[in-house]
């Protein structure tokens, strides 16, 4: 076997093939008694395969496709493994995979190499795939959960091939195999393992997802398949060494992966409670059933048979590649909502924003899509934070919600939206007459400033020299809700919202909410 000639190479096997005890894996944590399994504690470590976002492919020319594009549109000699081509190496997916580990605080390698893993499936042309898990591009570093004070280490970071896409035709009965996929460059995110529940290992892939967003390196959409999770499951009693651990394979859901290993869990104990012991094992997961299921056993696993890719020499990268690298870094999340929070926002109200932001379209190759938080950026430039921000979210957001609409519909303009809050600022429309141009120009998709459509609308707030056509307005409510103006008159001021409300449907909300409730009052006590 070629490796066994490379010194450099049997270094790095013999450090990941030596005891876990050496490797000191299994970090002391605080015991904390979880009440569905007492005694009992649960360890989970992740390996994430991420989908990088770059418009070419990890080894070839070739585009990368999108959901929904036609099969096998997207396909190179290289991806179809035809003989005689050879790989050429995406920069671009490269500086993605360094992001990614300055965020999580990894250390970048200055030597990595590429390993051929032999595998023989139809997803597979060439029967190998391309892959670092012996000199990966990072080692190291950790990421911080957004719930407690738990941080889960990372053990390295890998750049691979991804594999072509295979679908059985029950009714045809036929496979099918789509190359659309196949080359394009995946991350795999290798974490220690550090989590202890379910609800940990959810908060593990959610954060992680945010960051990748946040750095522009994977949209990290399980529903889409750019995100898949490989779960490591073990249980042990409190104070003992590691219980054996089985893998859970291709989770593509946060909540089906938490059910997963709540399910697993129970698995383990209920063995071990029953005398027998946990077999090593990697495992399915069916969603119907809620339940895992056995696909193949240590002793079943096939040997990959690894050795160095001869068409690939070493992937060094310098100091000051990293350096410039570490230069055009985004903001991350942390960083996004402490500067949040310097502005005057809430807690609360920045994480809104990063909420619709974790939904945004990531550009391709670390272009980061024109997300909420740098709406906001912008909008609230020369106005007060707190009154850009609740139009955003109550309004704005609030109305694009109402017509099943997302962040990344908004048809109004930051121009516009700017525009619009300084015309209820300064009095010129009334909030009622705001709330309405908002809905007209996402209703209408109008590209027309507010100034114009509230002239064309007729919702320019009325002019204090208007005061006998508020004073008329004032007079016809009155006569309209004789019931409510003589409880005012007897001293429940209450009921006088009522009254107000009819005066602004009478005016179209043109007239000042605080002007109609003095004439009211001067009004009601003249009669």
């Amino acid at each position: 076997m070629i490796t066994r000639h490379c010194s450099w190479r049997a270094l790095q096997l013999q450090h990941l093939w030596r005891p876990l005890s050496s490797r000191n894996l299994h970090r002391k944590r605080e015991v904390l008694e979880d009440k569905r399994w007492p005694g009992w504690e649960v360890v989970v470590g992740i390996e994430v395969h991420a989908q990088i976002k770059s418009r070419r492919k990890l080894f070839s020319d070739t585009r990368t496709s999108r959901p929904g594009e036609t099969s096998n549109s997207f396909v190179s000699s290289y991806d179809a493994a035809l003989p005689g081509t050879l790989p050429t190496l995406n920069p671009k997916c490269v500086e993605l995979a360094v992001r990614t580990a300055l965020a999580l605080n990894s250390e970048v390698q200055s030597r990595s190499a590429f390993d051929r893993k032999h595998y023989f499936y139809s997803d597979l042309p060439a029967g190998y795939q391309i892959t670092q898990r012996y000199a990966p591009v990072a080692k190291g570093g950790y990421l911080k959960l957004s719930q407690g004070a738990v941080t889960v280490r990372i053990t390295q970071i890998q750049l691979e091939q991804d594999t072509a896409k295979s679908s059985f035709d029950a009714y045809r009965r036929v496979a099918q195999v789509d190359l659309n996929r196949a080359g394009s460059g995946l991350m795999e995110i290798v974490s220690e393992p550090d989590m202890r529940s379910p609800e940990e290992a959810g908060d593990y892939v959610r954060t992680l997802q945010a960051m990748l967003r946040s750095v522009g390196a994977s949209d990290g959409s399980m529903e889409l398949g750019s995100l898949r999770c490989d779960v490591n499951v073990s249980v042990n009693k409190h104070g003992h060494s590691l219980g054996t651990r089985c893998e859970i394979k291709n989770l593509n859901s946060v909540k089906f992966m938490m059910v997963a290993i709540t399910s697993e869990a129970f698995r383990h104990i209920q063995l071990l409670e029953s005398g027998q012991t946990v077999p090593q094992e990697t495992r399915g997961f069916d969603e119907a059933k809620a339940e895992t299921f056995k696909l193949r056993s240590k002793e079943d696993s096939p040997d990959y048979r690894y050795m160095p890719d001869p068409n690939l020499p070493p992937l060094l990268l310098s100091p000051e590649y990293v350096e410039n690298v570490l230069k055009s870094m985004p903001e991350l999340p942390e960083e996004t909502r402490t500067r949040l929070m310097s502005v005057g926002l809430t807690e609360q109200e920045a994480e809104v924003l990063m909420a619709v932001d974790a939904g945004r379209e990531v550009g391709f190759d670390g272009e980061l899509g024109k997300g909420a938080v740098a709406y906001f950026d912008r909008l609230a430039q020369g106005r007060d934070a707190r009154t850009a921000v609740n139009w955003m979210t109550h309004e704005l957001l609030g109305q694009l919600a109402a017509r099943k609409e997302t962040f990344s519909d908004n048809p109004v303009s930051m121009e516009q939206m700017g525009e619009l809050i300084d015309m209820v600022q300064s009095g010129k429309v009334t909030g009622t007459s705001g709330k309405t141009l908002l809905r007209h120009i996402i209703t209408s998709r109008s590209t027309a400033s507010p100034s114009t459509l509230a002239q064309q609308l007729s919702l320019l707030a009325i002019s204090d020299d208007d005061g006998a056509l508020v004073e008329k307005w004032c007079s016809e409510a009155i006569e309209a809700l004789p019931e409510e103006a003589d409880k005012v008159r007897q001293g429940n001021p209450k009921v006088m919202n009522r009254i107000v409300g009819k005066v602004m449907q009478l005016s179209g909300g043109r007239a000042n909410a605080g002007g109609v409730r003095r004439m009211l009052g001067e009004l009601l006590h003249k009669s």
